[in-house]
């Protein structure tokens, strides 16, 4: 795969993104943006930093608002988005594996039933009968809410069970667009899911010259400095408004730069991450893709990524691992 067609992919996809999008954004009106993802994972930070990408690029804006779910205030989003829509961070947490945030997206329709609620893009994933029906039930009564999905199972899945506009629409990382290549100092990387979606059990068969990391480790003392730094820049630029969303933006800086300083390590990747395979893209890096434990990554390479020469879509993680060795004894590059 080229340089340019991997530019033209990300191009295509970033078309699409503002395809879905751009009917729910004006230049005009203020926004907010629910669920900031202040936790290890790169992956969120990646999905953060690409939504505030496509803000600024498309129509010059920044959210109006922002909050974790910790510190969201019903009063402060009425005093600062009076009007226009409610966006809620996208990813992989709409459904009953991570309950918390689905949680917190049902009380938002609830609190919210007259304002238009724009769900950024997310993998559909339920295992209780029982949590659809709440989740309909809540989408019922808002009539507002525009669901996003990174997959056609998603989509298929939405349009049966709920009732709102439901559309197709790429991850929002691609919103970063294409990243400079970088040194590499390994060979092959293995980056596996040590988490709820992580598939097979502890005896995974890896080669002992083959590092196996995952991206959710990382130092608070360097994220909370960040942070700081973040809110100071706000005052040095008489921009109190912004100061609650330039440190969590700096937050997201620091993992996003941490994770791609991971995986540019190595001249080839194997992962079971759904950010590892997009950010191996942006970054022109071969990479043997397995899945987690519910199909989200083959759902989303088959709806947008999978038609490249950068990845592969390995059988095991042993076909995986023979696949990148070669990649890497290649030299290979996007």
């Amino acid at each position: 795969m080229t340089s340019q067609s991997r530019t033209e992919l990300i191009a295509k996809l970033n078309g699409m993104i503002h395809d879905c999008l751009k009917d729910y954004v004006s230049r005009d009106e203020p926004l907010a943006i629910l669920d900031f993802p202040d936790i290890r994972n790169c992956g969120d930070s990646a999905i953060w930093l690409g939504e505030m990408a496509y803000l600024k690029d498309r129509f010059g804006k920044r959210p109006d608002y922002v909050s974790r779910t910790a510190d969201f205030s019903a009063d402060e989003l009425k005093k600062r988005v009076p009007t226009g829509p409610i966006f809620i961070h996208g990813g992989g947490n709409f459904g009953d594996i991570w309950v918390s945030h689905q949680d917190f997206r049902e009380a938002i329709m609830e609190r919210f039933p007259d304002r238009q609620i724009v769900q950024f893009p997310q993998s559909i994933h339920y295992s209780s009968p029982e949590r659809i029906e709440q989740s309909a039930r809540a989408i019922a009564r808002h009539k507002n809410f525009v669901l996003l999905v990174r997959d056609e199972e998603s989509k298929e899945f939405s349009e049966k069970h709920f009732d709102c506009t439901v559309r197709l629409c790429p991850d929002m990382a691609f919103a970063i667009g294409p990243l400079p290549d970088r040194a590499t100092q390994i060979s092959v990387l293995a980056m596996l899911r040590e988490d709820a979606e992580r598939v097979g059990g502890t005896d995974r068969k890896i080669p002992s010259d083959i590092p196996v990391e995952d991206w959710i480790t990382e130092s608070k003392r360097k994220v909370d400095i960040a942070k700081k730094l973040g809110a100071a820049s706000a005052f040095l630029a008489l921009k109190p408004s912004e100061v609650a969303l330039r440190k969590l933006d700096a937050a997201a800086h620091n993992r996003f730069e941490r994770g791609i300083s991971q995986i540019s390590r190595a001249r080839a990747i194997v992962t079971d991450r759904l950010h590892v395979h997009i950010c191996s893209l942006l970054l022109g890096r071969p990479h043997a893709v397995l899945d987690n434990s519910y199909g989200k990554i083959r759902r989303f390479m088959n709806a947008f990524s999978g038609g490249t020469d950068l990845s592969y879509k390995a059988t095991s993680l042993e076909d995986g691992i023979e696949w990148a060795r070669h990649q890497a004894g290649q030299g290979a590059r996007g």
